[in-house]
């Protein structure tokens, strides 16, 4: 065994140049492992625009009526005619033999006109087959088999009048039916965040403009229009499944996102709000949920990811000069004090920071 430094520093930096040899040699080669087929099918389950990735079934306006009415008309409608909480999928939109034929629905994008409905504006049919099979029902996504997939799409598509109540859709007849989709021809193509730039297709056809902005609009600042009206809500007992929708929806644009927490829960977060405006450790519980900081830290002793609260307050009891080391601990993260798995840096104020290393140093009460 060696005694010096010396011999030793030489050992591993030749271990490291061994290392790095082969790891350049062979990347990856010892991360991870090869995804098994059954990983990637349960991951692979986007259909494409082309139909890739849709597999066969069939289904009948008759069995899409009965699986809407149980399981989709709650939320969007008898006529698919929600709005406001969830955009209108056909509504009183009714496609025309033109519009079949042409690929074009006049009118369409101009704002005079109100909001489209889905049907109306959709050019992929691949997209209703890829989201309802997906995400839908709302409080139990990716649990329709495909089957019931195809008689739902069927039902809408009849619905809007681009199918007879006869038809039965197939994994055979699916190009067919989008060859005759309304707004089929009406994607936008010439815009500037098209992949790659500018690419012109064997057919002509350029995708992308090389990146020339197609937004020109300006924000209105006086006499615009009024705010829209929820005129459609979510049954109660899907009221908060994937939590309040208000806070999750864009501030701009038709549909605004319902508010979705219940009486009680709203209660609860008025009176938080209250006790953190006057007490401090309230104050910083407070902002402890609003940084996801309780995902990996528990409020007593028990370990989840990181040390339980309680447990980093008795080693830093009392210890006021540690306020400033925890507290730049907490804006850039780190590892070694707590175990081997890092903290991310945090997206927070230094004030905020500050506030939560002197509640830790000062007992960490809830």
């Amino acid at each position: 065994m060696f005694n010096s430094r010396i011999p030793k520093a030489a050992i591993a930096a030749a271990l490291t140049a061994a290392a790095s040899a082969a790891w350049a040699a062979n990347p990856g080669a010892t991360l991870g492992r090869p995804a098994t087929p059954a990983e990637i099918k349960a991951w692979n389950i986007d259909v494409r625009p082309d139909f890739r990735g849709l597999p066969e079934g069939q289904g009948t306006v008759a069995q899409g009526t009965k699986l809407w009415e149980a399981k989709c008309a709650s939320c969007h409608g008898d006529f698919a005619d929600s709005n406001a909480v969830y955009p209108p999928l056909v509504g009183a939109f009714q496609a025309t033999k033109q519009e079949m034929k042409t690929g074009f629905v006049p009118g369409l994008g101009n704002p005079a006109n109100g909001y489209p409905p889905s049907l109306e504006r959709l050019p992929t049919l691949s997209t209703l087959f890829d989201y309802i099979h997906r995400a839908m029902p709302w409080t139990s996504p990716d649990t329709l088999t495909w089957n019931e997939t195809y008689s739902l799409v069927d039902y809408l598509l009849n619905l809007a009048n681009i199918v007879p109540a006869n038809f039965v859709l197939t994994r055979q007849n699916v190009q067919q039916v989008q060859d005759t989709m309304p707004a089929r021809n009406q994607m936008t193509w010439n815009q500037g965040m098209w992949p790659g730039g500018k690419v012109v297709l064997a057919d002509g056809k350029v995708l992308g403009n090389g990146g020339i902005p197609d937004v020109h609009a300006t924000e209105c600042m006086k006499n615009c229009a009024p705010k829209p009206v929820v005129a459609s809500s979510i049954p109660a007992y899907a009221m908060n499944t994937w939590g309040n929708l208000q806070d999750q929806m864009r501030p701009w644009g038709p549909m605004r996102g319902q508010l979705t927490l219940t009486k009680a829960e709203l209660e609860k977060e008025a009176k938080a709000k209250k006790a953190a405006a006057t007490d401090p450790n309230a104050k910083v519980v407070e902002l402890l949920k609003a940084h996801g900081c309780i995902a990996c830290h528990s409020m007593g002793d028990n370990k989840i990811v990181g040390p339980g609260y309680a447990e980093v307050a008795k080693k830093y009891a009392g210890q006021q000069t540690e306020v400033a080391m925890l507290t730049q601990r907490i804006i850039k993260g780190g590892s070694g004090t707590w175990g081997s798995i890092p903290m991310p840096p945090q997206s927070i104020s230094e004030g905020d920071a500050k506030m939560i290393a002197t509640w830790l140093v000062s007992g960490a009460k809830p």
